[in-house]
């Protein structure tokens, strides 16, 4: 254990608590200012129940890692587990963006529009009171994944926002899918328009036990009106589609006869490029995979802990993760691009405050692909419009730079106005290309579906 700075050891003498500050909003004047973690106050205050100090001395006086657990089950045996309402989870907070120039200070960048990155800190703290709402305090809930993040219509003026989530399934397990949206606030009384709708998402998130990490059951959703059965319906649909990509991963089977045929294609699309009996050469627009990539490092700070006190907030790493692929993109294309969606993402591993984060961004496709398969859009010529997807995969490891533990992977799709391509060399990049690929192809068939507007999606910048 490391030993204390002169700062804490002077701290831990103290006999006077260190007050804590509950006040919510306050209004803005000339001496006042808004003050965020880079999350809106009312949702770090209920994401947040501590100070840091409080809960280092703690964990000092225990002597122990934070991130050992007790091994004892704390759940209590007697939790209701009756099934709950939709509407007992939900949960809506306004952004008071229009009110307040410091607070949008922390939310707009520098032409002018709102951070993406800012906006998806708070709807992973917004769906951390969102589940807190339908399970209780007794157990610890974290982020298991981000299912869609949709750009539904842009933002074009200063605004206050709606924040606005609830719990839109679960079945009984230990996991349950919130669905949430950030929109114009609306006038007092008066309900959201579907044009003022900005984004909509899906988080899962999933409950343990806090003494012994394991999951536990949750309370079931009963849906009651024909809108909350088409939702919870929709869950359970997403809910069999993440296991099905789980049963068909590339880590688990080989790529189908198609996939293989188009591996095939590309390779022979490269032998082509370097032999001098072959007048085709490698288009100025075609770029190979490896020279996209882009990485940081940094050391996690306190500052964007979690309520549990000792592990980042998945907010902060989505922000991390979208700031990064926004980077890569523009790098790779060489002009500004279009957020379009944030496609189904996973938090693997916790990370813990005072870790060191990995992130490793790569352009895995575009749309239309360098070499088309046969189930693909047929070629026709060079288009204006390139869809980019952006992996990005983050692990952690401690100060010390020991093992390292993969913590995600997220995936952005982004649209660039010019004719631009990514085309793999190795295997590995071979199998991101094809993962990517059927992501893709998932977009298009939920577009069909109805279930997503994605193909129609107005511009908007990051």
């Amino acid at each position: 254990m490391a030993s204390k700075g002169p700062l804490l050891r002077c701290l831990s003498r103290a006999k006077t608590p260190i007050p804590r500050v509950r006040s919510l909003y306050q209004p803005f004047s000339n001496s006042s200012r808004t003050q965020t973690d880079g999350v809106f106050r009312a949702l770090t205050n209920e994401r947040v129940e501590v100070p840091w100090v409080e809960a280092f001395r703690k964990q000092q006086a225990q002597g122990s890692e934070p991130q050992q657990q007790s091994g004892q089950p704390q759940t209590p045996k007697d939790r209701d587990l009756s099934p709950r309402k939709m509407s007992d989870s939900y949960h809506s907070v306004v952004l008071p963006l229009a009110q307040d120039p410091w607070l949008l200070d922390t939310y707009m960048n520098s032409s002018g529009h709102i951070r993406i990155g800012t906006i998806l800190m708070d709807l992973d703290a917004l769906s951390g009171v969102v589940a807190y709402r339908h399970t209780g305090d007794s157990v610890t809930t974290v982020t298991a994944a981000c299912d869609r993040i949709t750009i539904n219509h842009p933002l074009t003026e200063v605004c206050d926002l709606q924040y606005s989530g609830r719990v839109t399934y679960a079945a009984g397990g230990s996991s349950m899918e919130i669905t949430l949206q950030v929109a114009k606030a609306p006038q007092a009384g008066a309900k959201v328009k579907p044009e003022d709708v900005m984004m909509t998402c899906q988080f899962t998130m999933v409950s343990l036990d806090p003494g012994t990490k394991k999951p536990v059951k949750i309370p079931a959703i009963k849906p009651e009106t024909e809108e909350e059965r088409r939702l919870f319906d929709q869950g359970e649909k997403n809910s069999k589609h993440r296991k099905d990509l789980l049963q068909r991963s590339l880590l688990k089977e080989t790529p189908n006869d198609e996939e293989s045929d188009l591996i095939h294609a590309i390779w022979q699309r490269q032998l082509k490029y370097h032999d001098p009996n072959d007048s085709l050469r490698k288009p100025n627009n075609v770029h190979f995979m490896d020279a996209t990539k882009l990485t940081t490092a940094s050391i996690m700070q306190p500052q964007y802990r979690n309520r549990h006190q000792f592990m980042i907030f998945g907010g902060y790493l989505l922000k991390q993760t979208f700031e990064l692929a926004f980077c890569c993109a523009a790098s790779f294309a060489h002009t500004r691009p279009t957020f379009v969606s944030l496609d189904p993402s996973t938090f693997q591993n916790p990370v813990p405050v005072g870790s060191v984060l990995y992130l490793t961004a790569t352009v895995v496709f575009t749309d239309p692909p360098v070499v088309n398969a046969g189930s693909d859009s047929p070629e026709n010529g060079e288009t204006n419009q390139t869809r980019i997807q952006v992996r990005v995969d983050s692990k952690v490891r401690d100060v010390e730079h020991g093992q390292a533990k993969p913590t995600g992977q997220f995936n952005y799709t982004f649209t660039v106005d010019k004719d631009i391509k990514v085309m793999p060399r190795s295997y590995s990049e071979f199998m991101m290309y094809v993962d990517a690929r059927r992501r893709a192809k998932r977009v298009a068939e939920s577009v069909q579906e109805g279930q997503t507007d994605s193909g129609k999606q107005e511009r908007v910048t990051e």
